[in-house]
């Protein structure tokens, strides 16, 4: 089936037509394209609905109101609509990509990340969010009579790898068939700052209403902000501060992916960047911030790690994460027989250090505080 916007789609953007399709083939679906499949079979698997109770910068026990991994996978997946629209972007391959992204992410964000990282080095492996999540799409969810996994397009396995980061043939031979010689299309390059977008200001904005960044701080350490907030400031004085506080970053969040719209549509013209080919063929990714952009970003990251990420209040609750997460993987090291009958099983096809790793990767932060409970106790 052709998509509806096909024919809109720019030279350099992804058209169904090339797709390389589905490991396994399937009959063309009267009303959507395979693209709009892919998106609706993410929508309806188990490791997405997960994602609501996954720890993005908060936990929930902090408040209901703070991001979830969900609730920042939407808001990616908005930025990304709205920039895959402007470019004339394949929107039904851009919107797969951004809902899969993060759905590789185990419990508590970065912290449970680097904790199964650390305990995975020990058994000269490791762990990494992205090839989790093509083990989560290809293999553990089960959904179809005919074949494991979603049966995704080779389009949104090759982004959901490689939108991110570049592998190396070398490293992850298993990786050979996504063209790791190759750049991904533009689809899957504009996650990656789609991302990055949404979580810092969503990070701040959060930070914020946890009270553990002030406005004035807030102004005096990211101009961007304090460049928006100025006259937001001069016209509402009266305002209540949250809500000029809403103004301002409701101006930053389109700066950037005005930004991001606009420097990359002028890159790829002065290129004369006018295929998928070219896209894949180019010796760096394309996708990108203006250099003036970057450096306000730049400086919004650098904030966050050191006012927010940083704070004793976030880095108290990480050590308690990361010192559970690591004793409840110990415990299943120790005693495999722990471990649900499923999982056990598959100890016989692989290490037993990888099933542990990838049964608490695909814990929400709910069920490993009952774990580590029902394990070790109050």
């Amino acid at each position: 089936m052709r998509s509806r916007s096909d024919q809109k789609l720019a030279g350099y953007a992804m058209p169904l037509e090339k797709s390389l399709g589905r490991r396994h083939p399937e009959p063309a679906h009267p009303y959507r394209d395979d693209y709009e499949r892919d998106r609706d079979r993410i929508i309806h698997s188990r490791a997405f609905r997960r994602l609501e109770n996954k720890t993005q910068v908060f936990t929930k026990r902090h408040s209901d109101h703070f991001r979830t991994r969900l609730t920042h996978t939407l808001e990616v997946a908005q930025i990304s609509r709205t920039v895959a629209r402007a470019l004339r972007l394949n929107q039904s391959l851009v919107e797969a990509l951004a809902l899969a992204h993060d759905i590789g992410h185990p419990p508590f964000g970065h912290a449970g990340e680097e904790v199964l990282n650390q305990l995975m080095a020990r058994y000269q492996e490791g762990f990494d969010h992205n090839l989790h999540a093509l083990r989560i799409v290809e293999r553990f969810e089960q959904k179809y009579i005919d074949f494991p996994g979603l049966n995704l397009t080779f389009e949104v396995r090759e982004g959901i790898v490689k939108h991110s980061r570049d592998y190396f043939s070398e490293e992850h031979p298993e990786l050979s068939e996504y063209l790791l010689d190759q750049r991904p299309p533009l689809e899957a390059q504009l996650i990656d700052l789609a991302d990055e977008i949404a979580y810092n200001c969503a990070d701040l904005d959060d930070g914020y209403e946890a009270r553990l960044l002030s406005l004035d701080l807030i102004r005096a350490h990211v101009p961007l902000f304090d460049e928006f907030f100025r006259p937001i400031w001069r016209q509402h004085r009266n305002a209540l501060e949250k809500l000029q506080f809403n103004e301002a970053l409701r101006r930053v969040v389109n700066a950037l992916v005005t930004d991001l719209i606009e420097a990359t549509r002028s890159r790829l013209r002065m290129l004369k960047i006018n295929s998928v080919e070219k896209v894949r063929q180019w010796d760096c990714r394309l996708v990108i911030l203006s250099s003036d952009m970057a450096k306000e970003n730049r400086k919004l990251k650098e904030f966050l790690q050191a006012y927010l990420y940083a704070h004793p209040d976030v880095g108290s609750e990480r050590k308690r994460i990361s010192r559970q997460l690591a004793r409840l993987f110990r415990h299943y090291m120790r005693d495999p027989r722990a471990l649900p009958t499923a999982h056990l099983a598959k100890s016989r096809q692989e290490p037993l250090a990888r099933i542990v790793c990838d049964y608490i990767a695909g814990m929400t932060d709910n069920f490993f505080e009952r774990q580590y409970q029902k394990v070790f106790g109050g």
